[in-house]
């Protein structure tokens, strides 16, 4: 009885090893280049006492053009334009080296080369077919 209670718990121990997803597959590409892009405005406004006390609608704002960055990432087949998700802490990422990178819906995330395994998560701006895969078809 005791060695048939013994065999259930261990196949119940090992039962999710089983189930374990695979890791997922990185493609591989080069950092073309990292520019400055336009990512929206900035505004900070502060209402004026006259303006409060008499109902008029006098503020002062000061706007300032928020760049965010952006770069050009080589895969085998594709061009990609891609920008940080997390523009508050943006990292810079090595041009001219090559990255690991996968895309899962809507995002591409890019393998941190640092040895920590992080994945940095990035938007896709716009997708170019390379010109030699357009000559090789």
């Amino acid at each position: 009885m005791k060695a048939r209670l013994a065999v259930a718990v261990l196949v119940l121990a090992c039962a999710p090893l089983g189930l374990a997803k695979d890791p997922p597959s990185y493609e591989k590409g080069t950092l073309l280049s990292m520019d400055s892009s336009s990512c929206g405005v900035a505004e900070k406004g502060s209402k004026t006492v006259a303006g409060e006390l008499l109902g008029t609608d006098g503020e002062h704002k000061s706007t300032q053009e928020v760049l965010c960055q952006e770069y050009v990432l080589q895969g085998e087949r594709i061009v990609y334009r891609i920008r940080p998700t997390d523009t508050k802490h943006p990292s810079l990422l090595p041009v001219g080296d090559t990255v690991q990178y996968r895309i899962r819906k809507d995002k591409m995330y890019v393998l941190d080369r640092e040895g920590d395994s992080k994945e940095r998560e990035y938007s896709v701006v716009s997708m170019q077919v390379r010109q030699e895969s357009k000559n090789t078809q």
